[in-house]
């Protein structure tokens, strides 16, 4: 059996041609535009990936097996239909159709069951696959892709839960889920909530402080100290810039950056700029030196503290690691201590976002946003990279919201987190090619001297303060136990710290809620598995654990500055400033 042929650059936004240009497509779908132009430019390096996919086959024997028992359990779906309440037990385990109004409907009823059974056949199918490993998880990717989008749920025809609710409400429902579409198609992506609840700076990124430098790159924020004596080693934040800082600050009870203020830190924070075309031809040397080791600098003038504790959270721990491993090759050591959260810095497993990256997609991403692009440097838009994340979960980010919006008529409830989710930005597309290939692809970060940044050769190892290492155990974006890695590639002494939930909630984990749980096991000699099995697990937020390691590294207490900046760096403008209020274009 011959697979289906999919389009093997992959999702859009980090990996290929995708369905970035609109969030209502689904990824995997070859776009017609600028990138589509360019594929012809690679010639025949398109033919080797394309005849590997065409070249998918299932031995004949397992074909059988699978065949023969979804026929045997078809029939039985079939005759189970005649009685009442058949099936509904599996119904009620899938939460899509778990309401009664799918058990009582057995057209409905028939159709949802009908469908998990092809769900399950497909995977079947998709695992039955033959080739290597990494062409077979790239097969079950895009199978259930397919088969979350064609859920009976999603369609107004199938789904009972719509229909009921259109009854009762007399067709407003219809109507409701009309007007919140068309509102959804002009602004350019599904509502996943009520965005005209929140505002930068009114109701979510609140703390009180103050921009006391900015380049073209980034703004740098001081906050006010809430404690009359602070550390006399200061604190630096290094966001990732695929995302806006104030994920760390979203609400008082549950911003990172209010709570590391309270422990007594003198903070500062960087803020990406959401670029724009003026800035497409930013490199990574760029972001290094002019944003990261800038933002060293100018922490170092303000505080007049040589060295300070330092935190990169995503990528842009991986940013921050780079920007001290240059710093190490210059023979400097600025940080007191290094705190990543959810980071890669080896990227030998990278989970479901390496599927889609290899030699083709990141070719076709360098010829049309990188530094030598036909067109000249582009961008990678935010909305693309919101588009990819969601896709990740599309039956949580993604469908559900197609039926509660348009099908229902249900207007998202205002969530802060998720209105920070849309609040995309904006990268230069050399920038993003350069890490793509060099980390994604190549893995050559974690190599000493395999990659020279800002005219240094890279060597993580040479870093020598403290480092904490957190990881969150659901995390799909950076595996837990790929980030586990770290502690084979720093040199400094370690403390690796494993948290409950995903990529965002793991981190957003405030004590005060008494929420979730953390690992911990001073044992690193092993690996990710059997550090695992010895770690013991600990109630509430790994936040004490952080600031129990964190507060010996910060030096004497002295009484807390009266101003912001010095007189070198004044304040420019409040916080959260102008650049995390750019919208991505």
């Amino acid at each position: 059996m011959q697979a289906t042929n999919f389009a093997p650059w992959g999702i859009p936004g980090l990996m290929g041609a995708g369905a970035g240009a609109s969030p209502f497509n689904l990824p995997g779908l070859p776009d017609t535009g600028k990138l589509g132009q360019q594929v012809s430019a690679l010639g025949s390096s398109l033919g080797p990936a394309l005849q590997a996919f065409a070249d998918l086959k299932i031995a004949p024997t397992e074909l059988a097996r699978i065949q023969a028992e979804y026929l045997r359990q078809a029939a039985g779906l079939w005759n189970s239909s005649l009685s009442a309440g058949a099936g509904s037990a599996e119904l009620k385990g899938d939460r899509r159709f778990s309401s009664d109004a799918w058990a009582s409907n057995p057209m409905a009823g028939f159709a949802a069951a009908n469908y998990l059974l092809n769900a399950r056949t497909l995977m079947e199918l998709a695992e039955a696959v033959q080739g290597d490993e990494k062409t077979k998880a790239r097969v079950r990717f895009a199978v259930q892709q397919w088969i979350d989008a064609a859920a009976p749920s999603n369609f107004l025809a199938l789904n009972a839960d719509a229909q009921k609710k259109a009854l009762d409400t007399k067709g407003e429902s219809l109507s409701q889920g009309m007007a919140l579409l068309v509102k959804d198609l002009q602004q350019g992506h599904v509502s996943q909530t009520d965005e005209s609840v929140f505002e930068v700076g009114r109701n979510v990124a609140t703390t009180e402080g103050a921009v006391v430098f900015e380049n073209e790159l980034f703004q740098l924020i001081e906050y006010k100290p809430l404690t009359d004596k602070v550390y006399d080693k200061p604190m630096l934040f290094v966001p990732p810039c695929i995302n806006k800082f104030y994920i760390m600050d979203l609400q008082p009870e549950n911003s990172l950056i209010r709570y590391t203020v309270e422990q007594g830190h003198r903070l500062f924070v960087v803020s990406w700029r959401n670029v724009d075309e003026s800035l497409a031809g930013k490199s990574w040397d760029d972001y290094i030196e002019d944003a990261v080791i800038r933002a060293v600098r100018v922490v170092q003038e303000i505080s007049g503290s040589p060295t300070m504790n330092t935190l990169g959270f995503c990528v842009g721990g991986t940013l921050l690691a780079t920007a001290l491993a240059v710093l190490a090759a210059r023979g400097e050591q600025p940080a007191a201590s290094l705190t990543m959260l959810t980071s890669f810095l080896d990227f030998s497993a990278t989970g479901v976002l390496d599927l889609f990256v290899d030699e083709t997609s990141v070719r076709l991403r360098e010829m049309s946003i990188g530094a030598d692009a036909p067109g000249g440097p582009g961008l990678l838009k935010g909305k693309e990279l919101a588009t990819t994340f969601s896709f990740l979960r599309p039956n949580d980010l993604v469908w559900n919201y197609v039926v509660g919006n348009y099908l229902k008529g249900e207007a998202p409830p205002p969530f802060d987190l998720l209105y920070w989710n849309s609040d995309g930005t904006n990268l230069p597309g050399p920038m993003y090619c350069w890490y793509l290939r060099h980390t994604y692809l190549e893995d050559k970060l974690k190599v000493p001297g395999a990659l020279t940044v800002c005219g240094e050769k890279v060597n993580l190892g040479a870093i020598e303060c403290p480092a904490f290492v957190y990881a969150s155990r659901e995390d799909h974006i950076v595996p837990w136990d790929s980030a586990y890695l770290n502690t084979r590639i720093l040199k400094g002494p370690l403390r690796y710290v494993l948290g409950a939930s995903g990529h965002i909630a793991g981190v957003i984990n405030p004590p005060a809620k008494k929420k979730r749980n953390y690992w911990k096991n001073d044992d690193l000699s092993g690996s990710a598995q059997q550090w695992l099995e010895g770690a013991t697990s600990v109630p509430g937020s790994w936040w004490t654990e952080w600031t129990d390691w964190l507060n010996p590294n910060g030096g004497k207490l002295k009484a807390a500055p009266k101003s912001f900046g010095n007189r070198s760096h004044k304040a420019i403008e409040p916080a959260p400033g102008r650049y995390v209020k750019q919208k991505a274009g």
